[in-house]
């Protein structure tokens, strides 16, 4: 493996991810909302994690800046990208379909929402959110660089930490006891951990 094809995997795998969400990003805009939290802050919230996961490294794949934050390339690391690259395209595919029309790219609750927790989300609560953050240590592992590499996992995480907890409120006011028991036998993003 190469510093080129590692960038390739990248921009391949980020192309995947927008392929597998256009559909469901046109079914969710006709979709009628029951509740709509889509705030500056929300807004801001996916600025930062679009920065991380999509402008900063694509400065780097396609300028080569910031060079000055380069470190040795190690194909075995790239290769492990790989890997989990292509377990979060998996996980990302998964998700967008068992969740179907509930899903929505914001803070949203949709008019006939039902409270998904079969198949991935019989073990956690936000796969997606998993599945964002494997694509963010897919970058890391990809890009030998000290600020386009850990770019995703600041922008994304700063978006999951931000929202998480007002999403979940947000589920207990639309489901009440269900939602609070779901979160009881459930964990976050990692099954048994978090």
């Amino acid at each position: 493996m190469t510093p080129a094809i590692a960038k390739a995997i990248l921009v391949i795998g980020a192309v995947s991810w927008f392929v597998i969400r256009l559909p469901h990003q046109k079914r969710s805009w006709k979709t009628a909302t029951r509740i709509n939290q889509r705030t500056s802050r929300e807004k801001l919230l996916l600025t930062c994690s679009f920065m991380g996961l999509g402008v900063i490294p694509c400065i780097y794949v396609f300028a080569g800046v910031p060079r000055f934050a380069n470190y040795p390339f190690q194909p075995i690391l790239a290769w492990l990208g790989t890997a989990v690259f292509a377990a979060s395209l998996w996980l990302f595919f998964r998700v967008h379909k068992e969740l179907g029309r509930n899903w929505s790219d914001s803070l949203e609750v949709r008019e006939k929402h039902v409270l998904v927790t079969e198949g991935l989300y019989h073990y956690v609560r936000h796969p997606m959110y998993t599945a964002f953050f494997m694509w963010a240590v897919a970058q890391l592992l990809l890009l030998p660089n000290w600020i386009a590499g850990p770019a995703g996992l600041v922008g994304f995480g700063i978006l999951f930490f931000f929202r998480v907890g007002r999403e979940e409120q947000m589920m207990l006011e639309t489901f009440g006891e269900d939602y609070r028991a779901y979160m009881q036998r459930t964990a976050r993003l990692i099954p048994g951990i978090y």
